[in-house]
Protein backbone atom coordinates (compact mmCIF):
# COMPACT_ATOMS: atom_id res chain seq x y z
CA UNK A 1 0.00 0.00 0.00
CA UNK A 2 2.92 2.42 0.98
CA UNK A 3 4.46 1.63 -1.96
CA UNK A 4 1.72 2.25 -4.35
CA UNK A 5 0.88 5.28 -2.37
CA UNK A 6 4.77 6.86 -3.49
CA UNK A 7 4.34 5.67 -6.92
CA UNK A 8 1.26 7.83 -7.21
CA UNK A 9 2.21 11.01 -6.03
CA UNK A 10 5.24 10.32 -7.77
CA UNK A 11 2.90 10.51 -11.05
CA UNK A 12 1.56 13.49 -10.26
CA UNK A 13 4.47 15.51 -9.30
CA UNK A 14 5.89 13.92 -13.01
CA UNK A 15 2.62 15.25 -14.48
CA UNK A 16 2.40 19.13 -13.20
CA UNK A 17 6.27 19.27 -14.04
CA UNK A 18 5.56 18.24 -17.74
CA UNK A 19 4.87 20.86 -20.53
CA UNK A 20 1.61 19.70 -20.95
CA UNK A 21 0.21 19.27 -17.28
CA UNK A 22 -1.57 21.60 -15.26
CA UNK A 23 -2.60 23.90 -18.29
CA UNK A 24 -6.44 23.78 -17.95
CA UNK A 25 -6.12 24.22 -14.15
CA UNK A 26 -3.45 27.08 -14.81
CA UNK A 27 -5.91 28.51 -17.65
CA UNK A 28 -3.02 28.92 -19.83
CA UNK A 29 -2.51 32.20 -21.37
CA UNK A 30 -4.78 35.61 -21.20
CA UNK A 31 -4.83 37.52 -24.67
CA UNK A 32 -6.62 41.10 -24.37
CA UNK A 33 -8.55 42.58 -27.88
CA UNK A 34 -8.70 46.32 -27.52
CA UNK A 35 -10.95 48.39 -30.63
CA UNK A 36 -12.30 51.64 -31.15
CA UNK A 37 -15.46 50.55 -32.76
CA UNK A 38 -18.02 46.98 -31.56
CA UNK A 39 -18.16 43.77 -31.52
CA UNK A 40 -19.87 43.99 -34.91
CA UNK A 41 -17.31 45.86 -36.84
CA UNK A 42 -14.38 44.34 -35.45
CA UNK A 43 -15.78 40.47 -35.63
CA UNK A 44 -13.86 40.28 -38.38
CA UNK A 45 -10.25 40.64 -37.29
CA UNK A 46 -11.46 38.82 -34.11
CA UNK A 47 -12.23 35.86 -36.40
CA UNK A 48 -9.23 35.71 -38.00
CA UNK A 49 -7.60 36.28 -34.59
CA UNK A 50 -9.12 33.14 -33.05
CA UNK A 51 -8.60 31.21 -36.27
CA UNK A 52 -4.73 32.31 -36.65
CA UNK A 53 -4.12 31.27 -33.43
CA UNK A 54 -6.17 28.01 -33.72
CA UNK A 55 -3.57 27.71 -36.65
CA UNK A 56 -0.49 27.85 -34.35
CA UNK A 57 -1.78 25.54 -31.58
CA UNK A 58 -3.19 27.60 -29.13
CA UNK A 59 -7.34 26.86 -28.62
CA UNK A 60 -9.88 29.18 -26.47
CA UNK A 61 -10.82 27.87 -23.25
CA UNK A 62 -7.98 25.30 -23.44
CA UNK A 63 -4.87 27.06 -24.23
CA UNK A 64 -5.79 30.38 -24.47
CA UNK A 65 -8.61 33.24 -22.30
CA UNK A 66 -9.49 36.05 -24.87
CA UNK A 67 -10.79 39.12 -23.17
CA UNK A 68 -12.00 42.13 -25.50
CA UNK A 69 -13.07 45.78 -24.88
CA UNK A 70 -14.47 47.96 -27.19
CA UNK A 71 -14.98 51.98 -27.22
CA UNK A 72 -18.24 52.06 -28.98
CA UNK A 73 -17.13 55.08 -31.34
CA UNK A 74 -15.86 56.21 -28.12
CA UNK A 75 -11.84 57.18 -28.82
CA UNK A 76 -11.68 58.94 -25.19
CA UNK A 77 -12.18 55.62 -23.79
CA UNK A 78 -9.38 53.80 -25.33
CA UNK A 79 -7.03 54.59 -22.30
CA UNK A 80 -9.40 53.57 -19.61
CA UNK A 81 -10.10 50.26 -21.59
CA UNK A 82 -6.62 49.64 -22.14
CA UNK A 83 -6.00 50.15 -18.50
CA UNK A 84 -8.77 47.52 -17.40
CA UNK A 85 -6.78 44.85 -20.19
CA UNK A 86 -3.92 45.74 -18.31
CA UNK A 87 -5.02 45.34 -14.66
CA UNK A 88 -6.34 41.93 -15.43
CA UNK A 89 -3.57 41.27 -16.48
CA UNK A 90 -3.14 39.66 -20.09
CA UNK A 91 -0.30 38.09 -21.13
CA UNK A 92 -0.52 39.75 -24.55
CA UNK A 93 -2.62 42.56 -26.01
CA UNK A 94 -3.88 43.07 -29.67
CA UNK A 95 -5.00 46.43 -30.29
CA UNK A 96 -6.80 47.61 -33.44
CA UNK A 97 -5.64 50.45 -35.55
CA UNK A 98 -3.82 53.85 -34.13
CA UNK A 99 -5.87 55.13 -31.61
CA UNK A 100 -5.96 52.11 -29.71
CA UNK A 101 -2.06 51.10 -29.93
CA UNK A 102 -0.99 54.10 -28.41
CA UNK A 103 -3.49 54.19 -25.45
CA UNK A 104 -2.43 50.54 -24.89
CA UNK A 105 1.45 52.01 -24.97
CA UNK A 106 0.70 54.34 -22.75
CA UNK A 107 -1.15 52.03 -20.11
CA UNK A 108 1.96 49.35 -20.14
CA UNK A 109 5.38 50.00 -21.29
CA UNK A 110 6.23 46.02 -20.49
CA UNK A 111 2.79 43.99 -21.34
CA UNK A 112 3.80 42.73 -25.24
CA UNK A 113 1.41 44.79 -27.24
CA UNK A 114 0.11 43.41 -31.28
CA UNK A 115 -0.72 46.09 -33.26
CA UNK A 116 -3.20 45.43 -36.43
CA UNK A 117 -3.69 48.12 -39.56
CA UNK A 118 -1.46 50.78 -37.96
CA UNK A 119 -0.94 53.36 -40.82
CA UNK A 120 2.33 54.94 -39.25
CA UNK A 121 3.50 53.43 -35.98
CA UNK A 122 7.23 55.60 -35.95
CA UNK A 123 5.39 58.99 -36.84
CA UNK A 124 2.78 57.80 -34.18
CA UNK A 125 5.74 56.81 -31.73
CA UNK A 126 4.51 53.57 -31.25
CA UNK A 127 7.73 51.98 -32.24
CA UNK A 128 11.65 53.66 -32.77
CA UNK A 129 11.79 51.63 -36.35
CA UNK A 130 10.19 49.33 -38.44
CA UNK A 131 12.88 46.89 -38.50
CA UNK A 132 13.63 46.90 -34.89
CA UNK A 133 10.82 47.99 -33.16
CA UNK A 134 11.92 48.40 -29.93
CA UNK A 135 10.34 48.62 -26.85
CA UNK A 136 6.69 46.24 -26.12
CA UNK A 137 5.00 46.86 -29.50
CA UNK A 138 5.27 45.08 -32.74
CA UNK A 139 2.62 43.72 -35.83
CA UNK A 140 1.73 44.93 -38.92
CA UNK A 141 1.33 48.57 -40.23
CA UNK A 142 0.66 51.11 -43.44
CA UNK A 143 -2.04 48.73 -44.68
CA UNK A 144 -4.86 51.44 -44.97
CA UNK A 145 -3.40 54.18 -46.19
CA UNK A 146 -1.12 52.42 -49.02
CA UNK A 147 -4.12 51.90 -50.89
CA UNK A 148 -5.26 55.86 -50.70
CA UNK A 149 -4.59 56.58 -53.86
CA UNK A 150 -5.52 53.16 -55.76
CA UNK A 151 -8.79 54.01 -54.41
CA UNK A 152 -9.31 57.61 -55.76
CA UNK A 153 -7.64 56.11 -58.96
CA UNK A 154 -10.12 53.19 -59.08
CA UNK A 155 -13.27 55.93 -59.01
CA UNK A 156 -11.31 58.14 -61.89
CA UNK A 157 -11.35 55.24 -63.97
CA UNK A 158 -14.66 53.85 -63.12
CA UNK A 159 -16.21 57.68 -63.78
CA UNK A 160 -13.68 59.23 -66.88
CA UNK A 161 -13.97 62.82 -66.50
CA UNK A 162 -14.37 62.79 -62.47
CA UNK A 163 -12.96 66.07 -61.12
CA UNK A 164 -14.84 66.61 -57.34
CA UNK A 165 -15.02 63.40 -55.08
CA UNK A 166 -16.22 63.70 -51.33
CA UNK A 167 -14.70 62.28 -48.62
CA UNK A 168 -16.74 61.03 -45.58
CA UNK A 169 -13.83 60.64 -42.56
CA UNK A 170 -14.41 60.54 -38.53
CA UNK A 171 -12.73 63.57 -37.16
CA UNK A 172 -12.93 61.41 -33.82
CA UNK A 173 -10.28 58.40 -35.12
CA UNK A 174 -8.07 61.47 -35.41
CA UNK A 175 -4.72 59.87 -35.41
CA UNK A 176 -5.42 57.05 -37.74
CA UNK A 177 -7.48 59.03 -40.02
CA UNK A 178 -5.45 61.84 -40.63
CA UNK A 179 -2.74 59.21 -42.00
CA UNK A 180 -5.07 58.13 -44.43
CA UNK A 181 -6.40 61.44 -45.24
CA UNK A 182 -2.68 63.01 -45.56
CA UNK A 183 -2.35 60.06 -48.12
CA UNK A 184 -5.59 60.52 -50.02
CA UNK A 185 -5.19 64.39 -50.55
CA UNK A 186 -1.76 63.80 -51.80
CA UNK A 187 -2.86 61.18 -54.22
CA UNK A 188 -5.80 63.50 -54.97
CA UNK A 189 -3.29 66.32 -55.99
CA UNK A 190 -1.46 63.40 -58.36
CA UNK A 191 -4.44 62.92 -60.17
CA UNK A 192 -5.77 66.34 -61.04
CA UNK A 193 -8.80 65.98 -58.46
CA UNK A 194 -10.86 67.91 -56.10
CA UNK A 195 -11.82 66.44 -52.47
CA UNK A 196 -14.33 67.82 -50.67
CA UNK A 197 -14.35 66.70 -46.70
CA UNK A 198 -16.97 65.71 -45.09
CA UNK A 199 -17.21 64.71 -40.91
CA UNK A 200 -19.42 61.90 -39.55
CA UNK A 201 -19.27 59.82 -36.68
CA UNK A 202 -22.73 58.30 -36.04
CA UNK A 203 -25.66 57.22 -37.66
CA UNK A 204 -27.26 60.65 -37.29
CA UNK A 205 -24.03 62.23 -38.55
CA UNK A 206 -23.97 60.41 -41.62
CA UNK A 207 -27.48 61.20 -42.56
CA UNK A 208 -26.50 65.11 -42.36
CA UNK A 209 -23.64 64.48 -44.12
CA UNK A 210 -25.14 63.00 -47.21
CA UNK A 211 -27.15 66.05 -47.04
CA UNK A 212 -24.55 68.02 -47.51
CA UNK A 213 -22.55 66.11 -50.15
CA UNK A 214 -25.87 66.40 -52.59
CA UNK A 215 -25.59 70.24 -52.12
CA UNK A 216 -21.85 70.38 -53.27
CA UNK A 217 -22.54 67.95 -56.32
CA UNK A 218 -19.69 65.79 -56.21
CA UNK A 219 -19.59 62.61 -58.69
CA UNK A 220 -17.96 60.24 -56.38
CA UNK A 221 -17.68 59.27 -52.54
CA UNK A 222 -14.71 57.48 -50.42
CA UNK A 223 -15.20 56.31 -47.48
CA UNK A 224 -12.78 56.26 -45.43
CA UNK A 225 -11.43 53.49 -43.30
CA UNK A 226 -13.40 53.36 -39.70
CA UNK A 227 -14.48 51.11 -37.39
CA UNK A 228 -17.56 53.07 -36.89
CA UNK A 229 -17.83 53.55 -40.58
CA UNK A 230 -17.76 49.95 -41.15
CA UNK A 231 -21.21 49.46 -38.01
CA UNK A 232 -22.87 51.46 -40.45
CA UNK A 233 -21.64 50.42 -44.42
CA UNK A 234 -25.37 49.12 -44.99
CA UNK A 235 -26.54 52.50 -44.53
CA UNK A 236 -24.10 54.36 -46.37
CA UNK A 237 -23.86 52.25 -49.42
CA UNK A 238 -27.86 52.88 -49.52
CA UNK A 239 -27.68 56.71 -48.97
CA UNK A 240 -24.69 56.66 -51.64
CA UNK A 241 -27.23 54.19 -54.23
CA UNK A 242 -29.72 56.64 -53.68
CA UNK A 243 -27.64 59.63 -54.71
CA UNK A 244 -26.42 57.97 -57.62
CA UNK A 245 -22.53 58.10 -56.48
CA UNK A 246 -20.13 55.52 -56.87
CA UNK A 247 -18.11 55.14 -53.46
CA UNK A 248 -15.35 52.93 -52.68
CA UNK A 249 -14.11 52.25 -49.51
CA UNK A 250 -10.87 50.19 -48.03
CA UNK A 251 -13.03 47.26 -46.34
CA UNK A 252 -14.61 44.06 -48.75
CA UNK A 253 -17.24 44.66 -46.32
CA UNK A 254 -18.60 47.78 -47.59
CA UNK A 255 -18.51 46.39 -51.17
CA UNK A 256 -20.91 43.81 -49.31
CA UNK A 257 -22.97 45.78 -48.01
CA UNK A 258 -23.87 47.40 -51.24
CA UNK A 259 -21.01 49.80 -51.91
CA UNK A 260 -19.79 49.99 -55.17
CA UNK A 261 -16.12 48.70 -54.44
CA UNK A 262 -13.43 48.06 -51.65
CA UNK A 263 -9.72 48.22 -52.35
CA UNK A 264 -7.58 46.99 -49.12
CA UNK A 265 -6.68 44.46 -47.11
CA UNK A 266 -8.32 41.37 -46.21
CA UNK A 267 -9.35 42.40 -42.41
CA UNK A 268 -9.57 38.57 -41.40
CA UNK A 269 -6.25 38.04 -42.55
CA UNK A 270 -4.86 40.93 -40.29
CA UNK A 271 -6.16 39.18 -37.63
CA UNK A 272 -4.35 35.62 -38.58
CA UNK A 273 -1.14 37.87 -39.21
CA UNK A 274 -1.79 39.02 -35.59
CA UNK A 275 -2.15 35.80 -34.07
CA UNK A 276 1.45 34.80 -35.58
CA UNK A 277 3.03 37.59 -33.47
CA UNK A 278 1.13 36.35 -30.62
CA UNK A 279 2.34 32.62 -30.71
CA UNK A 280 5.87 33.92 -31.37
CA UNK A 281 5.40 35.96 -28.11
CA UNK A 282 3.89 33.31 -25.83
CA UNK A 283 6.90 31.26 -27.32
CA UNK A 284 9.25 33.41 -25.81
CA UNK A 285 10.10 36.15 -28.76
CA UNK A 286 10.69 39.40 -27.70
CA UNK A 287 8.45 41.99 -29.61
CA UNK A 288 11.40 44.65 -29.51
CA UNK A 289 13.30 41.87 -31.99
CA UNK A 290 9.93 41.32 -34.18
CA UNK A 291 10.24 43.62 -37.22
CA UNK A 292 6.66 45.48 -38.39
CA UNK A 293 5.09 43.81 -41.36
CA UNK A 294 3.92 45.90 -43.70
CA UNK A 295 0.96 43.89 -45.51
CA UNK A 296 1.08 43.39 -49.75
CA UNK A 297 -2.09 41.62 -49.81
CA UNK A 298 -4.75 43.68 -51.19
CA UNK A 299 -8.05 42.60 -52.55
CA UNK A 300 -10.70 44.84 -54.95
CA UNK A 301 -13.84 43.89 -54.76
CA UNK A 302 -16.82 44.95 -57.00
CA UNK A 303 -20.56 45.26 -56.49
CA UNK A 304 -21.60 44.77 -60.27
CA UNK A 305 -25.30 45.08 -58.57
CA UNK A 306 -24.37 48.48 -56.95
CA UNK A 307 -22.92 49.28 -60.70
CA UNK A 308 -26.25 48.46 -62.33
CA UNK A 309 -28.36 50.73 -59.95
CA UNK A 310 -26.74 53.41 -60.12
CA UNK A 311 -25.96 53.16 -63.85
CA UNK A 312 -22.48 52.62 -64.77
CA UNK A 313 -20.24 50.32 -66.49
CA UNK A 314 -17.81 49.56 -64.95
CA UNK A 315 -14.65 48.70 -66.83
CA UNK A 316 -13.32 45.65 -68.27
CA UNK A 317 -9.83 46.37 -66.99
CA UNK A 318 -11.11 46.52 -63.43
CA UNK A 319 -13.22 43.24 -63.58
CA UNK A 320 -10.70 41.25 -64.83
CA UNK A 321 -8.08 42.57 -62.22
CA UNK A 322 -11.04 42.39 -59.53
CA UNK A 323 -10.44 39.20 -56.52
CA UNK A 324 -13.81 39.21 -56.59
CA UNK A 325 -17.06 40.36 -58.60
CA UNK A 326 -20.31 40.38 -56.52
CA UNK A 327 -23.41 39.99 -58.68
Amino acid sequence: MLIRRVLSAMLLVVFALSPFGGRAEAASYRIGFLAPGTPESSAPVLAGLRHGLRENGYVEGTDITLDSRYAYGRFDRLPELAGELVGLPVDVLVTFVTDASIAAKKSSKTIPIVMVGVSDPVSSGLVVSLSRPGGNVTGTSGVFAEGAGRRLQLLKETIPGTRRVAVLWNPGNRVFQSQVLKETEAAARTLGLELQIFEAHDAVSIETAFVAIAKHGTAALNVLPDPIFAVHYARIAELALKARLPSVSANGAFAESGGLMAYGPSIPQLGRDAATYVAKILRGAKPADLPIEQSTRFELVINMKAAKQIGITVPQSLKVTADRLLE
